[in-house]
């Protein structure tokens, strides 16, 4: 694993092919309160790009270039949260998007275990650390452990979604699975407005 660090944005001359894996970290969990700290990415050949922002401004014009470009699939694990943290804060709708999360739920439907650290244990048999989940991400420089924690969140994820649609397939459920990724964006705005934890679609 080589995990290559950028203050800011990403090198205007990389190219990560059309399919690649991303995760986002922040300050905490709460949309209203709380800021994107890092964006990281990989092309799924063992290499991660590692992107600290130059918050608050978020003058990232590559990666913004990245993340908004629709000829690029990104895979991402809970896509729901990093969705509209970029949407919020970077001004950029991803699509389209393959969430291993939903993928998950919808394949493995013989477990409720459907985080990252679980899903890749099974289906990839590596046993990811998460010491470092609950660090500092705002901090000025990041630690060699918050690089390698940040890379390890998405060296995997190609692998998912791979075993996670051959197990979509056999089961049928592709074609649901595709119109929950597509309606993510909608999600994430309904969370960004106000509406995280009402079911619009319930009767009452």
């Amino acid at each position: 694993m080589t995990v290559h660090y950028h203050k800011g944005d990403l090198p205007a001359d990389l190219d990560l092919g059309s399919l690649i894996a991303i995760d986002t970290e922040t300050l905490g969990l709460s949309l209203t309160r709380d800021m994107l700290c890092v964006v990281q990415l990989s092309a799924g050949d063992g290499d991660a790009h590692v992107v600290q922002m130059d918050r608050p401004g978020y003058d990232c014009p590559n990666l913004k270039r990245v993340l908004a470009d629709s000829g690029v699939e990104k895979i991402l694990h809970f896509a729901r949260f990093d969705v509209a943290m970029v949407e919020k804060h970077l001004g950029v709708t991803m699509a389209p998007i393959f969430c291993t999360k939903i993928a998950s739920k919808l394949a493995r439907t013989y477990t409720d275990r459907h985080g990252l650290k679980d899903v890749t244990r099974e289906l990839v048999g590596t046993d990811m650390n998460k010491q470092q989940q609950s660090s500092d991400w705002g901090a000025a420089e990041l630690s060699p452990a918050q690089l390698e924690y940040a890379a390890s969140d998405v060296l995997h994820l190609h692998k998912l979604r791979e075993k996670l649609t051959m197990m979509l397939e056999r089961e049928g459920r592709m074609e649901l699975a595709s119109a929950c990724f597509d309606f993510l964006p909608t999600r994430a705005r309904l969370d960004i407005a106000g509406w995280p934890e009402i079911d619009i679609f319930a009767h009452s």
